[in-house]
């Protein structure tokens, strides 16, 4: 709980990740902490401190009931210390809580070559999550091999059966697949597309390659959908070029033009004069102070 919440903040929504903010919009009475104490709680950590006790942990549950909706959404809670909470303390908390969705796109790139090196040092910089996956450890470059600075979004994964890791991965994840092996690509590709539950699968390879995937996707009956689901050749065809970073620059714009257009596709329609945050009749009730309040602690 060492980290200020600002901060946290500020490095969970760079990451993608869902968090909730959390007010103490009033009090009464004692209380462990003041009225704009705030705190920050994602699903496996809490930043800063309205101050402990039970009431802290209380709050904490109630986020992670939030976090677990994964939905933009804010709500008022009243919490009695003294009663209901068991502190010594007897005076009573409106807790406002900011609960912030995840947008974190999840993404396995196979490969660690000159292409792949030019794609995580874009990938390592957007708000996704990346697993990098190579069964030769020495290809990875050396900052990745340093814990103090290896970049906060990219899991190197050395595997000897990278299509094993493809059942690790959660549905609707992207694959890139570029790995120094024709025979591993075609395994790699053919393991994603049976799991059926893909958002993107993009393949590196050639006019030639490419053709000889799709009769061979035919000789194992997997669908045509299915495979006309791929993005081959990968990258943005706007983006020309045979350089590493030219290429790694096609095939990064794919992938954020992918995410932010399905992002857009789920967000729900406004509804004319629909109403968006909480009540202010809600929140002035909560404001009240109770008749009866121990002040003293």
């Amino acid at each position: 709980m060492n980290t200020n919440w600002l901060d946290a903040a500020q490095h969970l929504a760079q990451q993608g990740e869902a968090y909730v903010i959390v007010t103490l919009v009033g009090v009464t009475g004692s209380t462990p902490r003041d009225s704009g104490t705030k705190m920050v709680i994602s699903a496996e950590q809490a930043f800063d401190t309205i101050g402990g006790g039970h009431l802290e942990y209380q709050v904490i549950k109630a986020a992670h009931d939030l976090l677990a909706k994964n939905t933009e959404s804010q709500q008022l809670e009243h919490f009695q210390l003294g009663a209901n909470l068991g502190q010594c303390c007897g005076g009573t908390a409106s807790v406002l809580f900011e609960c912030f969705a995840s947008n974190r796109v999840n993404v396995t790139l196979f490969g660690a070559g000159h292409v792949g090196k030019a794609l995580i040092s874009i990938l390592s910089g957007l708000p996704i999550k990346v697993n990098w996956v190579d069964s030769r450890e020495e290809q990875f470059p050396a900052i990745f091999n340093n814990d103090n600075k290896r970049q906060a979004n990219t899991k190197i994964i050395v595997s000897d059966d990278p299509v094993g890791v493809v059942s690790q991965m959660p549905a609707k994840s992207y694959y890139i697949v570029m790995t120094h092996n024709h025979q591993l690509d075609f395994e790699l590709c053919q393991k994603v597309l049976a799991r059926k539950d893909f958002a993107y699968l993009g393949l590196i390879a050639s006019d030639t390659k490419w053709r000889r995937f799709q009769q061979r996707f035919q000789h194992r009956e997997i669908s045509e959908s299915l495979v006309s689901q791929m993005s081959c050749p990968i990258g943005l065809p706007q983006v020309t070029g045979k350089k590493p970073m030219e290429v790694a620059v096609s095939i990064a714009a794919e992938i954020i033009e992918r995410y932010q257009s399905q992002t857009s596709d789920t967000k729900p329609a406004k509804t004319k004069g629909s109403l968006k945050g909480i009540k202010w009749r809600e929140f002035k009730e909560l404001l009240k102070e109770p008749e009866s309040v121990d002040k003293s602690c």
